[in-house]
């Protein structure tokens, strides 16, 4: 479909394509991919609004693209998407400074902690990942459609290849807990939610995306120890070791999803190595899991999800 690959960057993805005039929202705004992200769409003239849960981390991420582009125009935002108050608030607060939203980039998140739960009791992973974007899309959905055409892009992982999401019990409350498993569950429900958003509103003009960035370190590793990484490993689809990508590379897909011309018309899909992505051939690390874009699964994922946050998407 085009000329870039795993090994592009977010500088080679953008090249020559203006944003002017676009307004972006960006979670996990703080650091690692999202603020590689927020520095090349604010290159590119967005006005790119930082959302992140730690207000000393935000405000250095914002002055450190500041110092290297001077013009960058950015505005902050704390939310903490473990608490659904606060994804309630942070959302009010944006809306009041953005009427019309084009990008949204739904790129926070945690991976394989201890089992922790969220403010309203909720497995850490699963409500973070997932559910705390899922409340922030639904209350900018408005904002959204009038910025339309528009895109959202979930950052997904190839680790939903660890499984299905599980209906009966999302939040482990009977099962054992296992923390990539949850991480797996947790980046599944990322695509089916693309999938489901992308069918719900793109006679609206919102089109959906989910994205695999690769293996990164960043600080979303923060809770791994090397015994995390061993067993990362046995889990792997592929026998191969990983390659691991820089930051700008990293970020790379999640740029060109949000800006490349040749999206326009494309939605509900999972995309990798700045490619749309097709169905994994079962032996490695590539491609997407038939379960991750079922239907009838994303369509139940989005109605447990309203109910579970008590926000339906008032323009559905």
């Amino acid at each position: 479909m085009n000329r870039f690959d795993a090994g592009s960057t977010t500088d080679q993805v953008i090249a020559g394509i203006s944003l002017q005039g676009k307004c972006v929202v960006v979670t996990g705004a703080s650091s690692g991919l999202g603020q590689e992200t927020c520095r090349v769409l604010a290159a590119a003239g967005a006005t790119v609004l930082m959302v992140a849960r730690n207000k000393e981390s935000l405000e250095g991420a914002a002055l450190e693209i500041r110092q290297q582009q001077p013009e960058a125009q950015l505005l902050t935002q704390i939310m903490d998407l473990a608490d659904l108050d606060s994804v309630r608030s942070a959302a009010a607060a944006i809306l009041q400074q953005a009427d019309k939203i084009q990008l949204l980039i739904n790129n926070a998140g945690v991976m394989a902690c201890p089992l922790m739960r969220t403010a309203q009791g909720f497995e850490m992973q699963f409500g973070t990942n997932h559910l705390g974007h899922f409340l922030l899309t639904a209350l900018l959905s408005p904002a959204l459609i009038r910025g339309a055409p528009c895109r959202v892009i979930n950052l997904s992982s190839a680790g939903h290849k660890f499984g299905p999401f599980n209906f009966d019990d999302p939040d482990y409350r009977q099962r054992e807990y296992d923390k990539w498993q949850a991480y797996g569950e947790s980046k599944t429900a990322n695509i089916l939610f693309s999938v489901e958003l992308d069918r719900r509103m793109r006679e609206r003009g919102v089109r959906a995306f989910a994205v695999h960035p690769g293996m990164i370190m960043t600080n979303l590793a923060r809770h791994l120890e090397p015994a995390d990484i061993t067993a990362l490993m046995d889990r792997s689809p592929s026998s191969e070791p990983p390659a691991f990508k820089t930051v700008e590379q990293g970020a790379a897909t999640s740029v060109w999803a949000a800006a490349a011309a040749g999206l326009a018309a494309e939605g509900g899909l999972y995309l990798e190595d700045c490619q749309i992505a097709t169905a994994a051939a079962g032996d490695g690390v590539r491609g997407f899991e038939h379960y991750a874009i079922d239907s009838a699964a994303a369509e139940q994922l989005w109605l447990l999800s309203e109910n579970l946050v008590g926000q339906p998407f008032a323009s559905t």
